[in-house]
Formats: C-alpha cells, sequence, structure tokens
C-alpha cells in the first residue's frame, strides 16, 4: 500500500474538547466521462494534493490510490467536517490546480469539467478498516 499512515489503535478514540470520535470514510470518485487522465504524472501530483489539502484541513488520510479515472481514500477526519464539505474542497481545488498546471486535459474533457458529480462514501468500522486498506491498496494490481 502506497500511503499508509498511524491510524489510532483499534480500541483508542480521538478526543476533542467536548467529545470523543472515531471516524472512518472510504471514498471514491470519477473522473467526468470515466476519461483516463489521471495518468503519466498527473495521478502523482494528484496524490500531492490530495496530501496538502488533508495537512491544511486537518484530514488524515489512511491509505490512496490514484487510478487513471478515479480516486479511492480512505479517510480519518473530526467530525465537525460534513462530507459534501469534503468532497467540494477535494474536488475544487484539486480541478482547479490540475486545470492550471496541465491545460491538455481540459481539451479532453467537454465542457471542462475535470470531476463526476456524484461520488460514494462509506463508513468503516474497526473491523473493516484492514479490508478497505487491503481493497484499495489491489486497485492498482488490476489495471
Amino acid at each position: 500500500m502506497k500511503n499508509i499512515y498511524d491510524l489510532p489503535n483499534d480500541n483508542e478514540l480521538t478526543y476533542g474538547r467536548g467529545y470523543v470520535y472515531s471516524l472512518q470514510y472510504h471514498i471514491v470518485w470519477c473522473t467526468k466521462y470515466r476519461k483516463r487522465i489521471l495518468s503519466d504524472g498527473i495521478d502523482e501530483r494528484c496524490k500531492e494534493l490530495l496530501q496538502e489539502l488533508s495537512e491544511e484541513y486537518k484530514f488524515t488520510i489512511v491509505a490512496m490510490e490514484v487510478m487513471p479515472n478515479y480516486i479511492h481514500l480512505l479517510l480519518d477526519c473530526k467530525p465537525q467536517f460534513m462530507i459534501s464539505d469534503m468532497m467540494k474542497i477535494f474536488k475544487g481545488n484539486i480541478a482547479r490546480k490540475l486545470f492550471l498546471e496541465y491545460p491538455q486535459i481540459k481539451k479532453q474533457l467537454w465542457g471542462g469539467h475535470l470531476w463526476n458529480p456524484s461520488y460514494c462514501v462509506v463508513t468503516v468500522s474497526d473491523r473493516s478498516r484492514l479490508q478497505v486498506e487491503h481493497y484499495i491498496a489491489s486497485q492498482e494490481e488490476r489495471l
């Protein structure tokens, strides 16, 4: 697996001011028209941008894989963030930066949108976390 960071042990919780939590989400979103444009260095830049955004907004990326036409994330975050807000942060910032750095991407997309408007989010329990990590790691092998 490419990017695994320390996550609290199965029985550990994260403590905030007035609350205790353990929230992990498996998030998947695709490029518009499932175009295979996240390759040839764009995939690595996308990973860098995801990492920068997670540090800026205090998310923890437990596992990530950027495939040519979709992204998988296993994310640990605070309860103050709504999923829709996280997706706007990720999709909007990454699209803007990639369009500026790689103008050829926009030519491949009719209408100029990088991402499909939908996404999939699944909550992850301590029991299923290792299964999700394994699944994300295995995605590159399936190409």
